[in-house]
């Protein structure tokens, strides 16, 4: 499955470990199944360069579902072209299309890149009206 194979690339590039290829398929075919949850491509559908990995779930902060932004990834030599850009946005309008209320994406703090691609389209780590950072806590269960 291509977008596991992506999945690995994106892991392998920044030094964090991904499952198995066999894992990420099986966690793949489920996530592209359910309704609350969808995957973009860009390029070609049998050799894309980048994807998008959306869930989306309800929330009391709207009236439309919350969507997180999970994955974005093309591959490095293609980057800067515009091809990021086309999956937020197509990302982006799928949500709305979807009756969206607001997305969220997890950014690590040391990569600057991404951050300036996403403060570039409007999104940002500090809420209107606030003058602190949101934060994000993980736990493995």
């Amino acid at each position: 499955m291509i977008a596991a194979r992506l999945q690995i690339d994106f892991g392998d590039e920044f030094g964090d470990p991904s499952p198995p290829l066999p894992v990420l398929e099986r966690r793949f075919r489920a996530l592209m199944a359910d309704p609350a949850a969808f995957v973009l491509f860009a390029g070609d559908p049998t050799d894309p360069v980048g994807y998008a990995v959306v869930t989306l779930r309800p929330t009391v902060y709207c009236d439309g579902p919350l969507a997180v932004l999970d994955e974005l990834y093309v591959i490095p030599d293609l980057r800067g072209g515009g091809i990021g850009t086309q999956l937020l946005r197509r990302a982006i309008d799928e949500v709305r299309a979807r009756g969206g209320g607001e997305m969220h994406i997890n950014v690590d703090e040391i990569d600057t890149e991404a951050r300036r691609f996403y403060e570039r389209h409007g999104f940002v780590n500090v809420e209107p009206g606030k003058d602190y950072r949101m934060l994000c806590y993980i736990r493995e269960l």
